[in-house]
């Protein structure tokens, strides 16, 4: 570390500990904090470096396009919501998607959102950059439809209603078109609440009081010029009430003089105006006091604002050497706020569906790595239990956020996953469905006349199968009339030959997460044309795994014990350090997409032959990953070395990492094992 930047850090750590020991109310510590850093911003220590990539190693970087699907990708697909529903989401919504002349002038002509979104690039590996949108494109928010089609999706899938920011400094307000087409439009009719983005605009995108390109002058006359010009949407009958009250929020009630004189001035102003009481809440972005203290009804949990996980980017490989941004784990992110105690103070939960603002940042972005849609759903539904509990009348549920792209916290479909969070939003206000106790064989065939062998060992197991086969496009017609050939009641999914059998397993695997599914027999048409045992190789997995003795009490297993994750054919388990093979490189890729420490590795193990029983729960931090499908290199016979070959080495370990056990058939089934000896199908590394 040079020596500025360790004095930086010493004296930052410093004035820190002392700004904490020191009692002062929580108002004050707020008010001198926002003031340090808008003037000393430049005294912030920087944070870990990542790491260069070696010159040998495999470097995992998009190099077709940034628009491909990914593991988990979701289709717009209709699904009942009930009625009512547990509580009204709302989500943050941000209208700087058209020109206006101030950013003209400031950015460039034309200049939107959409050109700070465009311009990002991943930073490090499985950096997700760019994100793009898909179904509704890079809209203009003049255009009425736009409003109307986002509307109609929020509605679709059970968001009710959208707070925008409204941006008033000193009777003059930006971006307020699309607001005004609401108002003036009652066929747009998802309602809608304001939040006063009542903080100066600046070249960082901040908010601090450096190179500020219009500023707040907060005063009592501004004060009222602020709410008489909000009243007409306060007064509209589509506006979201609390209590029958108009709801409106201020994002930094900190910056004003004296929020509880400004408060007490809208309140006196809306009663004697026609307005009535109205329903005040603040967002917690920076402020954190309780909303009484400031004549405030509520606060509205705000994250990632005001929480401060760990930095992990000092794991990541870098891409751009001179990235100087923050990578933390968003999966810490959502655990700390669902583990933290409630305040006694109202404050409506808030969740967020990720974060990364490189786009606004370029080289210098706050990521928020490892989100995912379930990982959303999680956190969403239990914001929904909070809010319910604690606003039982009317529970409020607060996203952060609707369409803020250039901050990647996006609920609308992108190029990437689809509908995926809009499902998860859906999912959540759903009752948690119970588990589906009926196994699941997943086959993959390439060579169809091996069907009847695996279809016949299914069968003679004695167990009700839910059977899936996926195969590719060049197989699918021989693979169906084999299928009917054998009376086989199953579902075919059919993908591009590539991944061999892995890529299309995790397809499949993703969805039957997400219905459910407790049990899973992973099977292939293994045939091993390389090799002169093949055939015996597949054989013996078929019955280590699936003869009659030994399935139902299998299924049994999973059934009793919540924690079991994989189950191996016996012999079939082999140090994974021993058998890293031309895959070191893409192993340790996977591991830190994971989030799981390159340490683990050499004291994990691989399942040879990918064939087993699984818990898809015990993989969900791969599913959840979100792998591109162009990572997944096209086939062209590799016996070693592709992003396939390494997931298969990485099953065991990304089911230990998450606290699932892995166990071999015979130890489950209390038989004896043989001897460990030199492993007959695989050959050792080195």
């Amino acid at each position: 570390m040079p020596l500025r930047d360790f004095a930086k850090r010493c004296l930052f750590t410093v004035l820190r500990t002392g700004f904490r020991l020191t009692p002062m109310p929580v108002a004050t510590r707020d008010r001198l904090r926002q003031r340090f850093l808008d003037r000393h911003a430049d005294l912030l220590p920087r944070g870990p470096r990542g790491q260069l990539t070696a010159s040998l190693q495999v470097e995992r970087r998009p190099r077709t396009h940034a628009a491909g699907r990914a593991i988990g990708f979701v289709s717009r697909r209709s699904g009942a919501l009930p009625t009512p529903l547990p509580a009204t989401v709302v989500a943050f919504y941000l209208p700087q998607f058209h020109p206006i002349p101030e950013n003209d002038a400031w950015w460039g002509e034309g200049f939107t959102e959409w050109h700070n979104v465009t311009r990002a690039l991943p930073q490090f590996e499985g950096h997700q950059q760019p994100r793009l949108p898909s179904e509704l494109g890079f809209y203009d928010l003049r255009l009425a439809d736009t409003m109307r089609r986002q509307m109609q999706l929020a509605r679709e899938y059970g968001i009710g209603a959208f707070c925008s920011y409204f941006y008033w400094f000193a009777g003059k307000t930006l971006l307020e078109t699309p607001l005004q087409q609401w108002l003036a439009d009652p066929t747009l009719d998802l309602p809608l609440c304001l939040c006063w983005a009542n903080e100066n605009w600046s070249r960082r995108w901040d908010g601090r009081a450096d190179d500020i390109l219009i500023g707040q002058r907060h005063s009592p006359t501004d004060d009222l010029a602020f709410i008489e010009h909000v009243s007409r949407y306060l007064a509209d009958p589509r506006y979201l009430r609390v209590d029958g009250k108009p709801l409106l929020l201020v994002y930094r009630p900190g910056l004003l003089p004296d929020p509880k004189v400004t408060a007490a001035r809208w309140r006196e102003w809306c009663r004697a105006n026609g307005i009535g009481e109205i329903h005040l809440a603040y967002v917690q972005s920076f402020d954190r006091v309780d909303p009484r203290t400031i004549d405030f009804d509520a606060a509205v949990e705000f994250p990632p604002n005001n929480t401060t996980p760990a930095p992990i980017t000092a794991r990541q490989h870098l891409l751009n050497p001179d990235y100087r941004g923050d990578v933390h784990d968003w999966r810490e992110l959502a655990r700390q706020s669902m583990a933290q105690p409630e305040p006694a103070y109202p404050r409506y939960p808030g969740v967020n569906p990720g974060w990364d603002n490189e786009p606004r940042r370029s080289g210098r972005g706050r990521v928020f790595a490892h989100a995912s849609p379930r990982g959303y759903r999680d956190w969403l539904r239990h914001a929904i239990g909070v809010a319910q509990r604690r606003f039982p009348a009317q529970p409020l549920v607060f996203v952060n956020a609707w369409n803020e792209w250039a901050e990647g916290a996006v609920l609308e479909p992108d190029t990437r996953l689809g509908h995926a969070w809009l499902e998860a939003t859906r999912a959540a206000l759903r009752p948690e469905p119970a588990a589906d106790t009926r196994p699941c064989a997943v086959i993959h065939v390439w060579y169809p006349e091996l069907l009847d062998e695996l279809v016949a060992a299914l069968r003679a197991s004695g167990i009700d199968w839910r059977v899936v086969i996926t195969t590719a496009h060049e197989r699918e017609q021989a693979v169906r009339e084999r299928a009917a050939q054998l009376g086989l009641d199953a579902e075919i999914d059919v993908f591009e030959n590539r991944g061999r059998d892995i890529l299309p397993f995790l397809h499949v695997a993703s969805r039957l997460l997400d219905e459910g599914v407790a049990t899973v027999l992973k099977l292939h048409g293994k045939r091993s044309t390389h090799r002169e045992d093949g055939e015996t190789w597949r054989r013996e997995l078929l019955d280590k795994l699936l003869a009659p003795e030994r399935a139902a009490r299998i299924v049994a297993a999973f059934h009793d014990d919540a924690k079991l994750g994989l189950v191996h054919a016996e012999g079939h388990r082999q140090p994974l350090v021993e058998y890293m093979g031309a895959n070191q490189a893409n192993v340790e890729y996977l591991a830190r997409r994971f989030g799981i420490p390159a340490s683990q590795i050499e004291y994990d193990n691989f399942i040879v032959g990918s064939m087993f029983w699984l818990r898809p729960a015990a993989l969900r931090s791969l599913l959840d990953a979100h792998l591109r499908v162009e990572e997944f290199e096209p086939e062209a016979g590799q016996l070693d070395g592709t992003l396939a070959h390494a997931i298969e080495r990485v099953f065991s370990l990304t089911a230990s990492a998450s606290d699932f056990s892995t166990v071999s058939a015979a130890t489950l089934l209390g038989l004896a094992e043989a001897v460990p000896a030199p492993y007959p199908y695989a050959r050792r590394s080195g």
